[in-house]
This record gives structure tokens, sequence and C-alpha cells, in this order.
């Protein structure tokens, strides 16, 4: 008497042996699987940002970024802050900065970086090898503070990589990851845990065009 593995391997050899056709392979749509929202992307990203912990913080200018940010620094009294962006290095310094910039990572306060893209549909943010931060930064630092513009904004994923081919065509960088909040994991008995293998917190500051 055949088996129910038995029957099921019967079933997969018929259906090797029988081809079935590919229903509608003539026909090819570029429409987007998810429609933006009326909203403006800055509010769309943040409202998803924030629903998934993430803080975020929108900024006229440069040195209103600069402001905000040495304040956050002050008031949590991180006193060594890991960042290898001279531009940002250069904002800090010139409005006040008064911590220590460290070269270690695994020993840091908090980590400042720039990014690729902002997808506003998801609240997440597109890092690359490419970037001075390298591959590590958002991961190893137990807080991780991301500088964006409002020109880095894109409504999906699909649009984030479309944009990325086309920024660096064949030299496009050998890892990007989408960051969304903190890190986060259910799986001890299902309960949330957050910070378990990244940032406990994740900070977004934009900054107007």
């Amino acid at each position: 008497m055949a088996t129910s593995r038995d029957k099921i391997l019967q079933r997969i050899k018929q259906a090797l042996v029988t081809k079935v056709p590919v229903p509608f392979s003539t026909i090819a749509t570029t429409t987007e699987l998810f429609q933006p929202s009326i909203k403006e992307l800055e509010i769309e990203f943040a409202e998803h940002f924030t629903a998934l912990q993430g803080k975020f913080s929108f900024c006229a200018s440069e040195q209103e970024l600069a402001i905000q940010l040495i304040q956050l620094i002050a008031v949590r009294k991180w006193e060594k802050v890991f960042c290898k962006e001279p531009v940002l290095q250069q904002l800090l310094l010139s409005n006040g900065f008064s911590a220590k910039f460290t070269e270690d990572i695994a020993s840091c306060d908090a980590a400042v970086t720039g990014c690729e893209l902002l997808v506003a549909r998801t609240g997440s943010m597109i890092l690359s090898s490419a970037s001075l931060s390298g591959r590590t930064t958002s991961v190893y630092a137990p807080v991780h503070i991301c500088v964006a513009k409002t020109k880095q904004l894109v409504y999906s994923i699909d649009q984030a990589l479309e944009n990325m081919v086309s920024t660096y065509g064949d030299s496009i960088p050998s890892m990007m990851s989408l960051a969304t909040g903190p890190s986060r994991t259910a799986d001890i008995e299902k309960t949330l845990v957050v910070g378990v293998h990244g940032p406990k917190e994740v900070f977004c500051f934009l900054t107007d065009d």
C-alpha cells in the first residue's frame, strides 16, 4: 500500500514530466504594488519611523541640526562619539561640540552616520559599505544617529534600489542594508526584546534642502 510520502513523490514526478504553461507570460507591468499616499514623504517617513520606536527630528537648517545633536549628546552625557565622516565632524565642531570623537566603535556611546536614502513607506534607512562609516557602524554601536536630507527621501524600497543602481551603475556597493528602527527579536518565548543584535536606540535627524 502506497504511503502518503510515495503519493507526494509520484505527483512531483508527474508534474516534472507534464509541463504547465506559465499563465500570462506575455504580460509585463510596471505598476507600483504600493501606491504613494497623499502625505508628504517627510511626514510619511516620520510616522512609520516613530511607530517602530525610532526617534525623529526635523531640522530647518544644518546649524539647527548641529545644535539639536549637541544638546542630545550633552543631555545623555555621551562622552565618546563614533563619527568617521569629516563633514559631520566639522559641522559639530564648528557649533561647539565638546565631547570626544573616538575611533573605537566597540566602546563608543553613540555613532553618527549619514545614509544613502530614506524609505518613507517603511520608515527605513538604506545604508551601504560605500560610506565612510563602513559596514559595522549601525550594528555595533549601542545608539545609532542617522543624519539625512529631504532630497534623500524616496517612497518605496524598489525606488530606493533603482536610485542606487542609477547612482553607482556597475560599481554598486558590495553591501546594502535596510535598517528599520532599533534591532529587535521575539525568538524568546515570543516576547519582543529590543537591542539584542544591534542598537537599542535609533535617531534620525532630517534636514531641509
